[in-house]
């Protein structure tokens, strides 16, 4: 029997039919609503969205850098971001591999959005890992960087971040975004993109960062706040972190298991050193650098094609200096060598129960409490408390009020920083106590500044010792007597001038009074010939050779050799009565090195934008100041100085002079042993309070001085106090380092000579006077009065 058909009613198929409608209207409903979301984002409707101007530059603030000689950072100009971009090229293999392995491993497939990893995030409600790519995290941080923590607005910020992403893909090749990704993210500790992150954490360029190092990094990008490496914050958390990384890596076949399990035993081995204003190397050349760069963007000739100003902070410029950051490096070493050792010793002269005073000498106690209230006007704190509105009587009793506080030290040798109680009036007594110095090294056949340190540590003493401070020069200043002399009067190195005094009649040279002076051994028999009283620093000749020339043409022989302080042409400032900073003193000296020419310190040799536009290149400024005959004798008088002389201990080898008490203390670095010709001049002013050594070797001249913020504050001693014993260990560290450097050009050969010399300089013949000899290889001294 046939079965009946089932036949459907007509009100049962149009309800079908209009399920299946309702379906496809929802369907493509839903379809065009996400395409609709979609090109509403792109519209802007749903928030801001770049134009491709600005996807072709997106806005970063880039920090402008410093660059030295030898193509080394020394360090860089920022307000928030320390960052300093760099292209896929300078990125290692390894830690490209790990940030693919762990943000993105479809990256080289997608097209700036996973559809797998945003459908697994989906049906997994985000609890198998997010679906950001890595273009997307780049658009996050370029454009869309604040989070709202409305669902409405995350979500219009998601589709946002979606479009960008794709922008971004058509606009730039895979390996541009992972360099741009790399150089966007913020690492902490003012570590803002890879390069600075490298530089910070391991103290390396991001090429030279290895598979650990680069997996502790992209670790970090999970939370650069919480996967921080630094000992007081998560260490056990990033190595946690960088070894889920070491596991992706291997899970995806970039390392072997064998690698990873290898590494994941191993600490992080970091090599933190802190970025910052206050931090690194060169710090008090980087100051003056940046009020170089502010009065170059003042210029008008230098502002922007669009008019602006350039800023320092914000627009990546790099500034090529002629700072050597090897020389610079060994250049703080001395210093810090020296003066650790240098300051211990005078902190051992100066306990109470030897100095009532301390750190002061020659001042009673009332005059001590004076120089002290008047120093605590000039600071900080009585600014800041002015300002407040407190009285005067409010504020002076604050200073005697223990606070807790942090200190500098030398501990171990090494500039430090320590906690303390202290009243601020007795702080301001306790820095005062410490010696200070300036140093700096320049070429002279180019004027090429190679190293310069402004004092002990930048962040106590922030006052720069190499140009801003200007002090009395003593008998450094004598060379230019000599010069001067020999400039007029043709004299020879070993023509006789005889020791004894000499007095210069009131009025003669504009001098109030009648002048005379002595010398520091008290000897004012025999003869000597100019080498040899140059090298003894005879107070008694130079006084002589002014009597003969006058002061006016020294002041201006020292005007033409760079010197910018006002001088007044009075006898006294034969013996170095001038303040004078060690920034002019290094050029006027290596006039001398330069056979007579000038060269004006260079410091900054070209500026570039961050495009690499050449905005400025230097134009050095050179003038004849001397003969070259005049110059080299002069050399070679000073070349005395350092064969028999005040500066002899830079050459000589004593076994008894290692073992006496004072080489112990402050010759830091004895013996120095070396034999190349040297020129040079010490200087040591009246009461020890400024010690000088200027030295020289043909293509560099390197000037120090040591002394006190307050001149009451020095050695009681000429044995200890003088230059030779203050400032010249630091020259010869600096030196034996830089000699020691076989990557590095310092000259260990002669003075060139003039072809056509007609000043005698041979005085073998001549009575060397009587500097010590072969059984007292001790030097002599240049205390002058």
């Amino acid at each position: 029997m046939a079965k009946k058909k089932t036949v459907k009613s007509k009100s049962e198929t149009l309800g079908f039919a209009k399920y299946v409608r309702w379906f496809w209207i929802l369907f493509i409903g839903g379809i065009s609503a996400i395409v609709l979301l979609f090109l509403f984002a792109s519209w802007g409707f749903l928030g801001e969205m770049p134009d491709y101007t600005r996807l072709e530059n997106p806005e970063t603030n880039l920090a402008s850098e410093i660059i030295s000689s030898n193509d080394e950072t020394l360090g860089k100009f920022y307000f928030d971001d320390n960052r300093t971009p760099i292209g896929f090229n300078d990125l290692p293999k390894n830690l490209v591999d790990a940030l693919v392995a762990t943000e993105d491993i479809r990256f080289y497939e997608h097209s700036g959005i996973d559809g797998r990893g945003t459908l697994r995030a989906i049906y997994k409600l985000g609890a198998g890992g997010g679906a950001s790519t890595v273009s997307q995290q780049l658009a996050k941080n370029l454009f869309t960087k604040q989070v709202s923590s409305n669902i409405v607005e995350r979500l219009s910020q998601k589709v946002r971040e979606w479009v960008i992403a794709i922008r971004l893909e058509r606009q730039y090749t895979k390996e541009e975004i992972i360099a741009m990704y790399f150089n966007i993210v913020d690492f902490n500790n003012n570590a803002d993109g890879i390069r600075s992150a490298s530089r910070i954490y391991f103290g390396k360029e991001p090429r030279d960062l290895d598979i650990k190092e680069s997996t502790m990094i992209v670790g970090m990008l999970k939370n650069p706040s919480l996967y921080n490496p630094r000992p007081q914050k998560n260490p056990v958390g990033v190595r946690n972190r960088r070894n889920v990384v070491l596991a992706q890596m291997a899970k995806y076949d970039y390392i072997t298991e064998e690698v990873k399990d290898s590494l994941q035993k191993t600490e992080l081995d970091l090599n933190y050193s802190p970025e910052s204003h206050r931090e690194g190397i060169a710090t008090y050349f980087r100051e003056y650098l940046r009020g170089f760069m502010k009065d170059w963007a003042k210029d008008e000739k230098n502002m922007k094609p669009d008019g602006s100003k350039y800023n320092l902070y914000t627009d990546g410029l790099k500034i090529y200096t002629t700072i050597d950051s090897r020389m610079q490096k060994y250049a703080e070493t001395a210093v810090e060598q020296h003066m650790s050792k240098l300051q211990a010793e005078f902190d051992n002269q100066n306990t109470p129960d030897r100095n009532k005073t301390a750190p002061f000498l020659d001042l009673r106690e009332s005059e001590v409490t004076n120089l002290l209230n008047d120093a605590m006007k000039r600071g900080e704190r009585w600014r800041i408390l002015k300002k407040q509105g407190k009285s005067d009587k409010e504020i002076r009793a604050s200073f005697d009020k223990p606070i807790d506080m942090r200190v500098f030290k030398w501990v171990n040798g090494k500039a430090s920083e320590v906690d303390t109680v202290m009243k601020p009036i007795d702080s301001m007594r306790y820095y005062k106590s410490f010696l200070r110095t300036g140093m700096m090294s320049m070429e002279p056949q180019t004027g090429h500044v190679k190293a310069w340190v402004g004092g002990i540590d930048y962040r106590n003493f922030q006052y720069d010792m190499v140009k801003q401070g200007k002090r009395q020069v003593g008998s450094t200043f004598k060379p230019f007597v000599y010069a001067t002399a020999i400039d007029q009067l043709q004299l020879s190195p070993c023509d006789y001038f005889p020791r004894t005094q000499i007095t210069i009649a009131a009025n003669k040279f504009g001098n109030p009074k009648p002048w005379t002076t002595k010398n520091s051994d008290n000897n004012y028999s025999g003869e000597q010939t100019l080498k040899d009283a140059l090298a003894s620093s005879t107070n008694t000749v130079t006084a002589r050779l002014m009597n003969e020339i006058g002061p006016q043409p020294v002041v201006e022989m020292a005007k033409k050799l760079g010197i910018e302080q006002d001088i007044v042409p009075v006898p006294a400032i034969a013996l170095g009565t001038a303040d004078i900073s060690v920034y002019e003193m290094v050029a006027a000296y290596s006039t001398f090195a330069n056979k007579g020419v000038y060269n004006k310190p260079v410091m900054v040799t070209r500026i570039e934008d961050k495009n690499g536009t050449v905005l400025y290149q230097v134009a050095p400024e050179s003038k004849d100041v001397l003969s070259e005959e005049v110059a080299y004798v002069t050399v070679n008088l000073m070349e005395g100085v350092t064969q028999a002389g005040s500066g002899k201990r830079l050459r000589h080898d004593s076994d008894y002079l290692k073992n006496t008490k004072m080489y112990k203390e402050v010759m830091t670095g004895y013996p120095y042993k070396l034999s190349n010709p040297i020129a040079g001049k010490t200087g040591t002013t009246q009461n020890q309070s400024d010690g000088w050594f200027m030295g020289m070797v043909p293509n560099l001249v390197t000037g120090v001085w040591v002394g006190a913020e307050d001149r009451a504050v020095h050695f009681r001693s000429i044995t200890y106090g003088q230059g030779a014993s203050m400032a010249l260990p630091i020259w010869g560290l600096y030196m034996k380092a830089c000699y020691a450097d076989e990557t590095l050009d310092v000259s260990t050969s002669s003075f060139e000579k003039p072809r056509n010399l007609s000043i005698n300089i041979d005085c073998t013949a001549k009575d060397e006077g009587d500097i010590g000899g072969p059984s007292n290889p001790e030097d002599g001294v240049d205390f002058d009065f």
